[in-house]
Parts: structure tokens; C-alpha cells; sequence
């Protein structure tokens, strides 16, 4: 007779396996998994390395991590050590964790008053960047070249965590983020703390090169389908284009933006 953990079932026309240990490792994942985990080692270590965040919520590791972490951070942390199947439980189907993964406490945001304009400076405006992946870029990109700090909406924007946080490879860390309700409303507030407001828009007639004059400046880029909304680009002071000698027509915005970034950190006389 067959044990009742390996019946057939006639109206499926398989086996029966019993969950939980009985019927081997589960590769289910709880139930209302969270966004809000950092995952991938850079996106760890950073999180980790950064006094803003306080004490991690939950931290997962594998054996291997885990050293690194206490060789790295003494042994205060509270790792739960599990294997690599056990961490990519908690997170999105597909996530490449690297044997680690945070639920951090959450950064506070940056204020727009706290970016000063001095000369040179920069601050990057996403209008309506979605795509995790091109924000986290954007951000890494932002980092390496000495932004002051990065304007996203409160909403149609995702959140610093998750596979941003992964393709920003500790950026987020580094670089001061605010979440605005309007954009057009922030551009004017930015103008009138002394910062000049250049969009970027391949219709415009000057390209970048051509505006940047080494004042403070706020460059804003338009979302991955659409470029920047029409009030949004009202309210800059300029619109110029890249340059695109090979004729193609446009960039991806991530690639654009460090572009853009490089050509405001050439020096200007």
C-alpha cells in the first residue's frame, strides 16, 4: 500500500508530497515578502558602514558573509546566519543577494534648503524615473562625480531599497536624496536658493556644453518613454541637448545623466 504521503491524486495526476521538512527544503516565500531589504555585498557593506541608518532591522548572512561582516564590523551585528537559499526567501524572485541581505533602518530624507549652491555644483531633478534599474545608475553615476544631492517625486518614483539599491552599489549611502510633491514647485524653489535649472531635451537648440557655465546648477532629466513633461521643462531656465554627433536619436536616461554629469564637471573658464 502506498504511504500516505506518496498517494496519487487522480483528480491531479500526481503525487502527493508533504510540506515542511517531511517533503524536503520548501522553496516557498513568506507571505508578504517586503521591498524594503538591500541586498547584494557593495549594497550591504554601505548600508551597514553608514551611521544615518542606526541599527539594521534584519540582516541575513551566509557563513561566509557573516565572517566578513563581524572581520569588517566587529561582532555588534545581529546576523541570522542561513544558507543562500534560505536569504533569497526573503526577497524578490530573482534577486542576485550574494550570501547577504538587510532590512535596514530607513534614511531620512534630504531637504532641498540643505543644498548649497556654490559654484560648480549639481543637482540632479528625475521627472518621473521609474525604473529601478536606471535610477540606481543614476545614482552610482551621481556619486562618483561629487553631486550634491538628487531630487525624486514622492510619488512615480521607486524606493531606495531593493534592486535600486543593488544596481547602486552603495551610492544611496553617499548621495542626499529629497522626495518632492511637485517638481515644478521644487525647480522654483531651487532658482530662488540661486541654483540655474537647465532640462534636458533633445528638441532644444543648445546643447549642454554650450549652457553649463560652472554656476550651481540643477540639471533635470525627463522619464525612460516620455523626456521631460511640458510644465516641468517650463520651469527650467533653459532646455539644451547632448550632442550626439552619430545621429542617434537619444540615450537611455541612465547613460545620459552620465554624460551630462561629466560634461558639468569639466572645468569651465
Amino acid at each position: 500500500m502506498a504511504s500516505p504521503h506518496e498517494r496519487n491524486d487522480a483528480r491531479k495526476g500526481r503525487k502527493f508530497r508533504p510540506k515542511g521538512p517531511a517533503g524536503g527544503r520548501s522553496d516557498r516565500r513568506p507571505a508578504g515578502v517586503s521591498d524594503d531589504w538591500i541586498w547584494g555585498w557593495h549594497a550591504v557593506e554601505a548600508a551597514l558602514a553608514n551611521p544615518a541608518r542606526g541599527t539594521p532591522l534584519k540582516l541575513l548572512a551566509t557563513a561566509d558573509r557573516a565572517k566578513q561582516i563581524e572581520a569588517k564590523f566587529g561582532r555588534g551585528q545581529a546576523i541570522e546566519v542561513a544558507d543562500a537559499h534560505q536569504v533569497g526567501l526573503s526577497l524578490p524572485q530573482g534577486a542576485v543577494h550574494q550570501g547577504v541581505a538587510l532590512r535596514p533602518a530607513p534614511l531620512e530624507d534630504a531637504d532641498l534648503a540643505d543644498f548649497e549652491a556654490r559654484p560648480g555644483a549639481v543637482v540632479l531633478v528625475l521627472d518621473q524615473v521609474t525604473d529601478p534599474q536606471n535610477v540606481g545608475a543614476i545614482l552610482r553615476s551621481a556619486a562618483a562625480f561629487g553631486v550634491t544631492g538628487v531630487v525624486l517625486q514622492e510619488r512615480h518614483a521607486p524606493k531606495l531599497s531593493g534592486a535600486l539599491a543593488k544596481a547602486a552599489a552603495g551610492a544611496i549611502e553617499q548621495v542626499p536624496v529629497a522626495r518632492v510633491v511637485n517638481l515644478s514647485r521644487a525647480l522654483d524653489e531651487l532658482s530662488g536658493a540661486g541654483w540655474r535649472t537647465v532640462g534636458l531635451a533633445s528638441e532644444a537648440e543648445r546643447g549642454l556644453h554650450a549652457v553649463l557655465d560652472g554656476a550651481p546648477t540643477v540639471l533635470v532629466l525627463g522619464s525612460e518613454g516620455e523626456g521631460l513633461r511640458r510644465l516641468v521643462a517650463e520651469h527650467c531656465d533653459e532646455l539644451a541637448k547632448i550632442a550626439m554627433p552619430g545621429g542617434f536619436e537619444s540615450l537611455n536616461v541612465s547613460a545620459a545623466a552620465a554624460v551630462a554629469l561629466y560634461e558639468a564637471s569639466r572645468p569651465r573658464d
